[in-house]
């Protein structure tokens, strides 16, 4: 019979690179003390990372040893972990489909669930909650379009669906005019104007 710190490490080495472990996965091999207090010790011998409150990543082999997985990964785990919607932020959307950014890219997502802060290695990750419209396309192109614009603002959002409108595929340009009902009033008129 395996130990329940051996379990633990166990299931971390099946998991892809930033999946998640909870307490809660291993209550049927202890009780909640004996549980927490095995992932509390692994922790600390950096068998496993601590990224928030009862959650868990193990690191993985990097080149000068143990590594703490891409922030990414982490928040794409979470997001099925929790079957929230986790996107990348306006400005990470906004770089992402080539429009001009202001300033430095953040390690900041938005989240269909609570605002909160993860702790992946050295990076701490910013989730934000946001309104529903904003991620009503998901993590789609058509999705990051919308939370692009929206970070823009309504000042630039003209000039800027132009452009967007002949980046676009067709089936991408058709999800976003088909959202336009979800949208500000501003960004829904705007795109609306190129929908003709």
């Amino acid at each position: 019979m395996t130990t329940l710190p051996q379990a633990i490490k166990d299931r971390s080495k099946l998991l892809p690179e930033g999946g998640m472990l909870t307490a809660k996965e291993f209550l049927h091999l202890g009780s909640r003390a004996a549980v927490d207090q095995a992932f509390s010790r692994l922790a600390k011998s950096g068998l496993l990372l601590r990224v928030t409150r009862g959650l868990y990543v193990a690191p993985k082999a990097g080149q000068h040893g143990r590594e703490a997985p891409a922030a990414e990964k982490v928040v794409s785990s979470l997001a099925s972990k929790t079957q929230e919607v986790i996107a990348a932020d306006g400005a990470q959307s906004a770089k992402l489909l080539g429009l001009p950014t202001q300033g430095a890219v953040g390690d900041v997502f938005l989240t269909s669930g609570r605002a909160r802060t993860l702790k992946v290695g050295g990076v701490t990750v910013e989730l934000r909650h946001a309104p529903k419209w904003m991620l009503s396309l998901g993590t789609s192109t058509a999705g990051s379009v919308i939370r692009a614009l929206a970070w823009l603002g309504e000042a630039h959002v003209g000039q800027v669906v132009v452009k967007l409108r002949e980046n676009l595929s067709t089936a991408d340009w058709q999800a976003l005019s088909s959202a336009r009902y979800l949208l500000p009033s501003w960004m829904a008129q705007a795109i609306g104007r190129e929908v003709v």
